[in-house]
């Protein structure tokens, strides 16, 4: 099909769906003489640089059609990766939840009505049951304040990732992180391979694909890093040297790009990079989410366990008096 029919297919398609009217009004602009990637880069918040500079990079080589199968690719590819490891760490997220949620609801409405029967006998209570009376009254008592302290935590913490210094702090941190840190390298490094691959497939020169998957990189260290990477580049280092520079990437990683640059494909290097820790941190997820579960389930186990204790201790008190 024709560019323009094939634009206003997609509205029919789309319907009363927002993308429509972005469709429509490109497929306008399309009609009018306008390229593409001009018509895309009028909507920053819907197409980003990289759908841009690709766009334009098919349009002047002539393979406008590769591209967009190359973009469908990484897109699908990303959001799959990311879907397997939001489903995986769902799961303990959600037993965390449900936990804390359980441990609120005891020590706010059932313990205080057991505790008191307790008090009212004026005898001698064993530490633990003393431990759990005193946590019950806190959290009745500043149950509200607690509560907003945790929202004006959560508010702190959005507004401090709009800094541009903090938010750097903080993703340094992630990466430091035991367990966590390993898997969120992984995904940076396949979403930062995939992308410089197609971008490099499809003409653009090196350096303006380092800026377009710049901007790909959710972690602002990483991308701090490849701006550096850019800079050696523009200076005259090769690329595995100036990766090698930042001190930041697996070995495997630099010995598979130094390879493929001696070999004059750097794109099939960074794809296998990609493919590989695609499968990675799938499998790091998944052995992640094996060691979370049995661990939540002891803590669960630990903290019920002793607010049965301290309750139940007391009782067999009465018992042996009796």
């Amino acid at each position: 099909m024709p560019l323009v029919p094939a634009l206003l297919a997609l509205v029919e398609q789309f319907k009363d769906e927002p993308l429509a009217e972005v469709t429509k009004h490109i497929a306008d602009r399309v009609n009018a003489g306008s390229t593409v990637s001009a018509a895309f880069k009028e909507y920053p918040d819907v197409f980003s640089g990289l759908f841009v500079n690709m766009v334009a990079a098919g349009e002047a080589s002539g393979t406008l059609e590769e591209v967009l199968w190359r973009l469908a690719e990484i897109l699908e590819k990303r959001l799959h990766l990311a879907a397997k490891v939001k489903a995986a760490l769902a799961y303990p997220l959600m037993m965390v939840i449900v936990a804390t949620a359980v441990v609120v609801f005891l020590l706010s409405y059932v313990v205080p009505g057991l505790t008191q029967i307790f008090l009212e006998m004026n005898r001698p209570l064993p530490w633990p049951t003393k431990f759990l009376i005193s946590a019950s009254a806190f959290i009745k008592t500043y149950f509200i304040s607690i509560t907003i302290l945790i929202c004006m935590a959560i508010f702190a913490i959005a507004a401090a990732l709009r800094n541009k210094d903090t938010k750097l702090i903080l993703d340094r941190f992630k990466l430091k992180l035991p367990l966590f840190g390993n898997l969120f390298l992984k995904l940076e490094i396949a979403r930062l391979a995939r992308t410089l691959a197609v971008l490099l497939a499809s003409g653009l020169p090196i350096l303006g694909a380092l800026e377009t998957a710049k901007g790909v990189v959710q972690n602002s260290f990483i991308a701090e890093a490849i701006g550096y990477v850019k800079h050696l580049i523009a200076k005259g280092d090769n690329i595995a040297a100036a990766v090698r520079k930042t001190g930041l990437f697996p070995p495997v990683v630099l010995h598979i790009i130094a390879a493929g640059q001696a070999g004059g494909n750097l794109e099939d290097g960074l794809f296998s990079i990609a493919d590989m820790y695609d499968n990675e941190v799938e499998m790091s997820a998944k052995t992640l989410t094996s060691l979370l579960e049995p661990a939540i389930l002891l803590v669960m186990g630990v903290v019920v366990g002793f607010i049965v204790l301290a309750i139940l201790l007391p009782i067999f008190d009465i018992n042996q008096v009796l």
